[in-house]
């Protein structure tokens, strides 16, 4: 274990109320093994608000591409370098479609930032589900919209989740894209300096993924996992900009 990153979670644990229940159930995850959806994640870093990295015997990655802008180039194989010292499997596969792994494969399973560009995130859940072990825990980290280029934007209902999934919408959408166009705050956003880029970016969602599709609160994301039997555990609002929801299967 990194013996420098555990004296800082400790000492943030003792000086920042705020992290101590992210850090306890960081540390339930010790010598265990989990999937990430995604990353890798500053949040569950070594030093960081949830150091999952830190205490976990070893995480496998899920993203959809060899090409992000996020990651930039990536390989399927055993690469997903989460540490400098740590590395686990890289999938190349949607986060809806995790077909290639086994059921009831990992003890936890993790996203950051993530679900809000999943066009059909009830899909997606009910296969994050699946390869959850009985017991283990999801971890999902979702922006704070208050605090993000979203801000604008009205949060997505539940009845609206549901309806995506029984239309079986997949990443193809553009259902949400002229409400982008309209509300996007583009003083916040670093990725593009004009509203004639960001139509560009948009239009070219199935490639670049960059695209919010939703606009989530925590009480909407907690009626999605309880939907698909999840048990909430526990939820908060984390600085600067993220929603926290923490579901035992």
């Amino acid at each position: 274990m990194n013996i420098s990153a555990l004296i800082t979670t400790v000492i943030s644990f003792i000086i920042k109320p705020q992290k101590r229940a992210l850090v306890r159930i960081a540390n339930t995850l010790k010598g265990k093994t989990g999937l990430e959806i995604g990353g890798p994640s500053g949040f569950f870093a070594l030093k960081s608000y949830c150091p999952v990295y830190l205490f976990a015997k070893q995480i496998d990655g899920v993203n959809f591409s060899n090409e992000t802008v996020w990651e930039g180039s990536i390989k399927q194989g055993l690469n997903y370098a989460y540490t400098p010292d740590k590395k686990g499997f890289q999938y190349i596969a949607e986060a809806s479609n995790l077909d290639a792994i086994a059921n009831d494969k990992y003890d936890f399973l993790l996203s950051c930032h993530s679900l809000e560009h999943v066009a059909n995130p009830l899909l997606a859940l009910e296969g994050w589900y699946r390869v959850i072990k009985p017991g283990g825990l999801l971890i999902l980290v979702l922006p704070d919209k208050n605090h993000t280029f979203d801000h604008k934007r009205p949060y997505t209902s539940f009845e609206h989740i549901l309806n995506d999934y029984a239309q079986q919408i997949d990443e193809h959408d553009t259902t949400h894209f002229e409400e982008v166009y309209a509300l996007h705050d583009l003083s916040m956003d670093n990725g593009v300096q004009s509203l004639a880029e960001l139509k560009a970016r948009t239009v070219d969602n199935f490639t670049n993924r960059c695209v919010h599709h939703h606009v989530y609160s925590i009480e909407v994301l907690s009626q999605m996992v309880q939907h698909l039997a999840f048990t909430v555990v526990h939820s908060q609002i984390a600085t600067p900009h993220h929603l926290v929801l923490v579901a035992r299967k």
